[in-house]
């Protein structure tokens, strides 16, 4: 599948993306198009897609376009949208002041001139002049978009608006002119004025809906800001000079100095050090480092000085690659949203019927003009904003904030479904335990000491690779034995090793997986068990997960004995343990457990079974973030945010919930109100500050759950 990606300008509703997703979709080879108002970037997949055709077919439904280069650096694409983010919100910032500027003083004059009960001929012309400039200054960007969509037979949210207010301008004109050219009285009061204000009031709204979602969405600033500028190239004389962390290569040698932090993405070849990680594993506590260790851009080098050996270029680190799979996340539709986008697509046509309706069933009884304004209250309090904003914000604060304590999530979906989770599979080797044998028990026979025994394994398997022989190797390390040299070294596949040493055969032979049996001159002296140390956040992560009601299995393809010993420890049922499982087995009871389900691996041997879920979760080192089979990964190789990425997807799905229900409720309360009357002559200056009000709910609700993730992830940690 080909996958492109396009940079999408002037949207501002959920109406306009569902305008260019219909467009894409229409075109040959595309599978699914995604389009987010929120960071002004569609994903188009399917198959022989051509990026500069689709880029042009997005431009002629109304909204510019160009390409993303697949080549840009993640961090320059997270910058652009913060960019444009900002852009957007000053936009708004200087329409709002103008027609703020206009309105406000021409408004006190009309009142101060209304309750000091003066009547002049010229006030009505002051009025017409005040309203016309706003017209032109404030609404002309209203009234291009609204025009734009009407040429594609098409409705935004700016139709509303468009007509409102127009609707407003043009019957105060209608009764202005009637009055001075024929001495006509109407019978309506001129709505100047209220035209001025309703064009002020929505800039103001959009003003402040567009800080506040480039405040919901600073997660990528954060973390962009932790990967320096700048880097300190070491020359082969030992020089250093200093080069633009976009410009360093593959294979360079750099300068870490204490206090800075890490260009690049490397190994240390020179130096040791205590690095803080915090920034990808949300690990607090600092790493040690020595040659030979990764690094992993964006660091915090607290102590030495270090030397290191970039193993990846300038502009693919990890905070890049973190970057991009926050973005992904942020640009990308959850399932309850695209449901939303779809209301909002029909809703415009069906305000301007009932708007319609309003007018024509308050003609009949002869109150035309009330109709007129009625209608238009209705054009203005029925914007979908709330209803477009309502989940993109939380996912985006969701993302981000995923991000800031080790957890990546892939897309919107995926948080979506983990916030439903019923069932969590654990694959045992490498998640619920370490992944490295140690040494459990030693049982002596006869004379024998257990450091004998230890002592005499630990000679023979030195030379050996095999994992059980490193954990009796370590072992001896640690218990401070003397490990003795051996010839005549012989490894046998599946039994075990034989050699000499200090001149007598030794033996270490396998009775289990998990036991060996240590001979010397081919008499048996001891015994020793190996066991996978069981991660020790296991059990915490376990518990959480069943105290909120969620099913816990573990998979393994090792005896039914080992697994159930595993999952004692842990705390899983018997009953939820699948021993001795294939790949494929795997796959199968995934498949068959109760849904939404998420599995959790290495990524690696059980991709399949990741790809089985409705959630993979990929626990991976810390530079390892583009794992395929998983859609959500954990850098930290830390378990326990498993349990707090359900957390997560809870928090932000019951804030999807929220809004959706607060923006619903918001347009069926309002427009009963306003197509009666009940709001008044001023109706459509109330429409116009409720409209804001119900966006800025919306996002304020979602800039509360950024509050709240915060501050949980300061307590845990």
């Amino acid at each position: 599948m080909d996958q492109v990606e396009l940079k999408v300008d002037e949207m501002n509703c959920a109406a306009c993306s569902s305008t260019v997703e219909k467009a894409l979709q229409k075109s040959s080879g595309v599978k699914s198009a995604s389009v987010a108002v929120s960071t002004g970037r569609a994903t188009i997949i399917g198959t022989n897609l051509d990026g500069e055709s689709l880029a042009e077919i997005a431009t002629n439904a109304g909204y510019p376009s160009q390409v993303i280069d697949a080549g840009i650096d993640p961090s320059q694409l997270a910058s652009e949208i913060e960019t444009r983010q900002k852009k957007n919100a000053s936009s708004w910032k200087r329409r709002a002041i103008l027609g703020v500027s206009i309105w406000a003083p021409f408004e006190g004059l009309h009142w101060y001139l209304f309750l000091q009960e003066i009547e002049t001929n010229w006030a009505p012309w002051v009025m017409l002049f005040a309203s016309t400039l706003s017209m032109i200054l404030v609404g002309s960007g209203f009234f291009t978009s609204a025009l734009g969509a009407a040429k594609r037979m098409q409705t935004n949210m700016d139709t509303l608006i468009t007509i409102g207010a127009g609707a407003a301008y043009f019957f105060s004109l209608y009764i202005f002119v009637a009055k001075k050219a024929f001495d006509f009285d109407v019978g309506h009061p001129m709505y100047f004025m209220e035209a001025a204000a309703l064009l002020a009031i929505i800039s103001i709204g959009h003003w402040l809906e567009a800080t506040s979602s480039a405040k919901a969405g600073s997660a990528i600033r954060e973390l962009l800001k932790m990967q320096p500028d700048t880097a300190e190239l070491v020359a082969e004389d030992g020089s250093t000079s200093t080069i633009a962390t976009g410009e360093v290569g593959e294979g360079i040698r750099l300068l870490v100095r204490p206090g800075g932090r890490i260009p690049v993405d490397g190994v240390v070849v020179d130096g040791a050090s205590e690095i803080d990680e915090s920034i990808v594993t949300g690990e607090p506590l600092p790493v040690v480092k020595g040659i030979g260790d990764q690094l992993i851009a964006g660091s915090m080098n607290t102590t030495g000085q270090l030397i290191l050996k970039t193993t990846v270029d300038g502009r693919h680190t990890t905070v890049s690659r973190i970057a991009q799979l926050v973005t992904n996340a942020q640009s990308s539709k959850a399932g309850i949203q695209r449901l939303a986008d779809k209301v909002a697509g029909v809703f415009v046509p069906i305000v301007l019927a009932i708007a319609a309706l309003t007018v024509v069933g308050w003609s009949i009884s002869g109150q035309t003009g009330d109709g007129i304004v009625f209608a238009v209250t209705i054009l203005v309090i029925s914007c979908p904003c709330a209803l477009g904003l309502a989940t993109p914000m939380a996912v985006m604060v969701a993302a981000g904030e995923s991000s800031l304590r080790g957890i990546l999530v892939k897309d919107a979906s995926s948080l979506e479904l983990a916030g439903k989770t019923a069932t969590v599979i654990f694959d045992k080797t490498g998640t619920l335990t370490l992944g490295k044998p140690v040494v459990d028990s030693i049982q002596p026979e006869g004379d024998e000491t257990a450091q004998t025994v230890l002592a005499y394994a630990a000679s023979v398997e030195t030379p050996s690779e095999h994992p059980i022989a490193s954990a009796i190797v370590n072992e001896a390390a640690k218990q401070e034995l003397t490990v003795l040299p051996v010839t005549d070294f012989e490894a046998t596949a599946g039994s075990g090793v034989h050699g000499l040493v200090d001149s007598k055969k030794v033996s270490v032979l396998r009775d289990d997986a998990a036991t060996c049996k240590v001979e010397l001159e081919g008499k048996i002296i001891g015994r020793i068990t190996v066991t996978d140390e069981i991660r020790p956040e296991a059990k915490k992560t376990v518990d959480e997960l069943r105290a909120s009601g969620i099913q816990v299995h573990m998979l393994s393809g090792d005896r039914t004995s080992t697994a159930e010993a595993v999952a004692r420890e842990v705390g899983i049922a018997p009953e939820n343990v699948h021993a001795e499982a294939s790949p494929s087995d795997k796959t199968e009871i995934v498949s068959s457990l109760p849904r939404p389900s998420m599995m959790v691996g290495d990524g690696i041997n059980d991709a399949a079974a990741l790809a089985a879920s409705d959630v993979g979760v990929a626990i991976a080192s810390g530079t390892n973030v583009a794992m395929e089979s998983a859609s959500i990964i954990i850098p930290a190789n830390d378990i326990e945010a498993t349990a707090e990425s359900i957390n997560i997807a809870k928090n932000a799905l019951t804030t999807i919930k929220q809004n959706l229900v607060f923006a619903f409720m918001y347009n069926v309360a309002a427009i009963p109100l306003a197509a009666f009357g009940l709001l008044g002559e001023h109706g459509p200056l109330i429409a116009a500050a409720a409209m804001g009000f119900s966006d800025v709910t919306v996002i304020g609700n979602a800039i509360r759950l950024k509050h709240k993730l915060r501050k949980r992830r300061m307590n845990t940690q």
